[in-house]
């Protein structure tokens, strides 16, 4: 097999410049996509490399090639991959499969597990308001969600600043943020070197969320000073008398562990700063990496296929 194969496994290697790049410099909707799909594309592309690699590992295992009527020696002849290579990349395959797998039933059991919360909260309008002075706020996702907010949160912020709470919570529900954060997180497990792109959708969710409620209230700077206030207020909180929070909120434990909240003061400042566009040099550049993946593994797939087709006519 020729070196594209091993192209995918070396494009993760830029996510942290990529994470870094789009969560700080494109507006954060546009932002939150890319970075999302480039963790599931790239996990992807990595793990096909490593399974094609591995294959190339059964084609010179006797108990293997005999029944398929392979020829060893062309085998090893016609594909340059030491076995060496090919039996890591099982081990590595084999790993990545099992982490997706783990995340993935983890995550479906938190979804199912907040969906029947939220089922079983009386609300009106989808806000439910729980009696603890704890200040405290978060989104669960449900069909329908609710908006969960303590009473000790709803003291600590103004009339105007519950509007921007409810704002904020109401976004994560609509735009489905916490799916977002479950899929790149899922690209994560299967390739830790792409965890700079799931902590950047946690972040770039918050932002989504916070520009959301600068639209609905027209004060970007009321907005930065509720989020600003609502931290401060939470920051000496004990985590035991926290509400049992599920996710996505400006604040929360995140008991479901879908996401946890962007550094606040990197929100505040780009709250207090004009909105970011869409930066189409940026998504230009994402767009190409992903297409590389892609095609590389595609071309190294169709390199597996000739090399099958050669040893089993030999």
């Amino acid at each position: 097999m020729r070196i594209l194969v091993y192209l995918p496994l070396l494009l993760p290697l830029l996510a942290p410049l990529g994470a870094r790049q789009l969560s700080e410099r494109c507006e954060p909707r546009l932002a939150t996509w890319l970075l999302t799909v480039s963790s599931l594309v790239l996990a992807v592309a990595s793990t096909l490399s490593l399974g094609l690699l591995a294959v190339t590992g059964l084609t010179r295992v006797p108990l293997i090639a005999g029944p398929g009527h392979w020829s060893l020696s062309t085998a090893r002849r016609d594909d340059p991959t030491e076995l060496s290579v090919a039996v890591l990349a099982g081990l590595l395959l084999g790993g990545a499969l099992v982490m997706a797998a783990r995340m993935l039933w983890r995550r479906a059991g938190s979804l199912a597990a907040a969906a029947l919360d939220a089922a079983c909260m009386p609300s009106r309008d989808g806000l439910v308001v729980v009696d603890d002075p704890a200040p405290d706020a978060f989104a669960l996702p449900g069909l329908p969600g609710r908006v969960v907010v303590s009473t000790g949160m709803l003291h600590t912020l103004d009339e105007a600043e519950h509007a921007i709470l409810l704002a904020h919570e109401r976004a994560h529900l609509a735009a489905h943020h916490y799916a977002f954060v479950a899929l790149a997180q899922l690209g994560a497990a299967a390739n830790p070197l792409l965890r700079p792109l799931a902590t950047a959708v946690t972040y770039t969710t918050e932002r989504w969320a916070d520009e959301n409620a600068a639209v609905v209230t027209g004060d970007r700077g009321r907005v930065a000073r509720a989020v600003a206030k609502a931290a401060l207020a939470a920051r000496d909180t004990p985590a035991r008398s926290r509400l049992p929070g599920a996710a996505l909120g400006i604040l929360g434990r995140r008991r479901t562990r879908l996401a946890t909240a962007g550094p606040v003061p990197r929100r505040v400042a780009a709250l207090l700063a004009p909105p970011l566009g869409r930066h189409p040099l940026l998504a230009a550049a994402t767009a190409a990496v992903l297409l590389t993946a892609t095609w590389s593994s595609a071309e190294a797939a169709h390199d597996l296929h000739k090399l099958l087709e050669t040893i089993g006519a030999s």
